[in-house]
């Protein structure tokens, strides 16, 4: 493992997660800008409201298809060179990690839309189930309980990403592994990442008028 390839594999992760499915949706399906429309997300939750149900499953899949298929990525290449993954090898657990940040770095901050991207949530979720699915489908189901209740999808994934550091450390109790720096590390930057990322919802919770679903969103 040689920092040439660490490197690509960074990019590759950070490339992955620039695919701006939304954007594109929003191109081909209706020739609009979907950052000018809504919430200017260019997330599935955006996409759900200004082009509809189906769109939105669609951009949901490919963005945590984009997060799991950087991490399986970093796996595929570097198990075969060292220490299997999750057998010790913090190192190996770090650069897997990096390039799942890369993925989330690359869906916020794309370089082709001038660094103005999504939420980060379903690309989350997507590397959460690459590295361990576990914790990536206990997110997910806080996320869906807090749906169920409030009808809010910021609120439900603001929920799930300040769950994620304790449902990281969870899985490291009940599987008797110990604690796992860069899995941890990853879990407090992530929740982090989601939630700075939903300062605007979170000022519009605070004042009551944050959207909910089925419920159009009043220009701000």
């Amino acid at each position: 493992m040689t920092p040439g390839l660490i490197l690509l594999l960074l990019l590759a992760g950070y490339l992955l997660g620039s695919i701006p499915s939304g954007y594109l949706a929003g191109r081909w399906l209706a020739g609009l800008d979907i950052r000018r429309e809504g919430s200017g997300s260019t997330g599935a939750t955006n996409v759900l409201r200004v082009l509809g149900k189906g769109p939105a499953l669609v951009v949901f899949l490919i963005d945590v298809l984009k997060g799991t298929a950087a991490v399986l990525l970093a796996k595929a290449v570097l198990e075969p060179l060292g220490t299997p993954l999750g057998s010790g090898g913090w190192i190996l657990d770090s650069v897997v990690v990096a390039c799942g940040l890369a993925s989330l770095a690359g869906h916020s901050f794309p370089i082709w839309l001038g660094g103005k991207g999504g939420k980060a949530v379903a690309t989350g979720l997507g590397m959460l189930l690459g590295l361990a699915t576990p914790v990536g489908l206990a997110c997910f189901g806080v996320f869906l309980a807090v749906l169920s209740v409030s009808r809010i999808v910021s609120l439900s994934s603001i929920a799930a990403a300040a769950a994620l550091p304790l449902l990281m450390l969870g899985w490291f109790a009940t599987n008797g592994m110990g604690l796992r720096w860069p899995y941890l590390i990853l879990a407090l930057l992530t929740s982090v990442l989601v939630i700075v990322r939903h300062r605007a919802n979170i000022q519009r919770l605070l004042a009551g008028s944050e959207p909910r679903l089925g419920q159009k969103r009043q220009a701000s």
